[in-house]
C-alpha cells in the first residue's frame, strides 16, 4: 500500500513529528487552543505586519501560558527600525518565554523599514542578547520568484555560519508543497552544496482543494500548484477535500529509512483550520494528547 511503513523495520510504528501555525488573532482568542496540541510542540505564530508588538506579544504569551513553545515570526522586510526591533524581542523573551523564532525575509519588493533581509535582523544580536538561542530560516524547494536559486544557497549558507559564529541553532523551514519526492530531494541535496542543517519541510493540513488553490497562488508556490493542479483535473475532485497523507507519506518513510537525511519533521500550515490539524496528526500518530496537558484557563 502506497504510504505504508514496513513493519519489519527497528522504526516500524513510528510517526514523523510536526510543528504546526496560528495566526496572531487564533492565539489570543482561540477558545479551542488549550489542550488542542501536545505539551511542548513548536506552534509558530505569523506576522503579516498587520498587528503591533502588544498583539504579537500577547499572542506568543498565551501560546506559552497553554504549555506549547511560541515561535514567533520575525518578517525582516515588514519590520520598521533596529529600536522596535529589540523592544519586540525583549518583550516576547521577558513577557512571553520565547528562546524559539522564525526569521524570513517577509515578502515586499520595498522594505518597509531598516532591514532589508533577514541576515540584517539576525547580525543585530537581539536575539542572543535576550536568551533567543533557537532559530528557524526559510528553505525554498521550489525557487523563489524574487532571487535565483544559486542566491538562496548562499543565503542559507550565510545562516548556517551565522549559527556556528554564534552558537545559535539555526534550521531551516520551508514554504509548503505538494510534491513530497521533490521536497525530499531538495532538502538532501542541500549538503552537496555546504548547507548541513536540520530540514523542517513545510505541508499544508486538511482542507478544501480550492482553499489550497487559493492559498497556493497567494504564496506562490506556483511549481507545487501545477502539480496539485495537474492530479486533480476534475470538478469532482475539486469539490473535495485534501488528505495531506501523499505528501507527507513518502517523506515519513524516507524520514525513517534514512536516518542521515536532513529533514527532521514536518510544520503544518492548517488552512483547514487548526482543529482539523490537530484531529488528522492525532489520527496519524505524528501527536500523542494527554488529559494532562488541558489547562482550565480561568483556575
Amino acid at each position: 500500500m502506497k504510504g505504508e511503513v514496513d513493519m519489519t523495520t527497528p522504526n516500524a510504528g513510528k510517526k514523523i513529528e510536526a510543528s504546526i501555525e496560528v495566526s496572531p488573532r487564533q492565539a489570543v482568542e482561540s477558545a479551542d487552543l488549550p489542550g488542542l496540541f501536545p505539551a511542548g510542540v513548536r506552534v509558530y505564530i505569523t506576522d503579516v505586519g498587520s498587528d503591533p508588538t502588544e498583539t504579537l506579544v500577547a499572542a506568543a504569551r498565551r501560546v506559552h501560558d497553554l504549555g506549547y513553545t511560541p515561535v514567533p515570526h520575525f518578517a525582516s522586510r515588514r519590520l520598521t527600525t533596529r529600536q522596535a526591533l529589540e523592544d519586540r524581542i525583549k518583550a516576547m523573551a521577558e513577557s512571553a518565554g520565547v528562546q524559539d523564532v522564525l526569521v524570513i525575509g517577509g515578502g515586499l519588493e520595498k522594505p518597509a523599514g531598516e532591514f532589508s533581509s533577514s541576515m540584517e535582523v539576525l547580525e543585530t544580536g537581539f536575539f542572543d542578547k535576550y536568551g533567543v538561542t533557537n532559530m528557524g530560516v526559510a528553505g525554498h524547494p521550489e525557487g523563489s520568484p524574487d532571487f535565483s536559486e544559486e542566491v538562496a544557497l548562499e543565503a542559507l549558507r550565510l545562516k548556517k555560519s551565522f549559527g556556528e559564529r554564534t552558537d545559535a541553532k539555526i534550521r531551516i523551514v520551508t514554504q509548503f508543497g505538494f510534491d513530497g519526492d521533490k521536497f525530499i530531494k531538495w532538502a538532501d541535496s542541500l549538503k552537496d552544496h555546504g548547507v548541513d542543517l536540520p530540514v523542517h519541510l513545510g505541508v499544508a493540513g486538511p482542507a478544501k482543494i480550492t482553499t489550497l488553490i487559493k492559498y497556493a497562488a497567494m504564496c506562490g508556490v506556483g511549481n507545487s500548484l501545477s502539480f496539485f493542479k495537474r492530479n486533480t483535473r476534475s470538478l469532482t475532485m475539486l469539490a473535495t477535500s485534501h488528505s495531506p497523507e501523499d505528501v507527507v507519506a513518502p517523506i515519513e518513510n524516507h524520514v525513517l529509512s534514512r536516518p542521515e537525511t536532513a529533514i527532521r519533521q514536518i510544520h503544518v500550515f492548517p488552512f483547514g483550520g487548526i482543529k482539523k490539524a490537530s484531529e488528522w496528526l492525532v489520527d496519524r500518530g505524528s501527536w500523542r494528547l494527554s488529559p494532562h496537558t488541558v489547562r482550565n484557563e480561568t483556575a
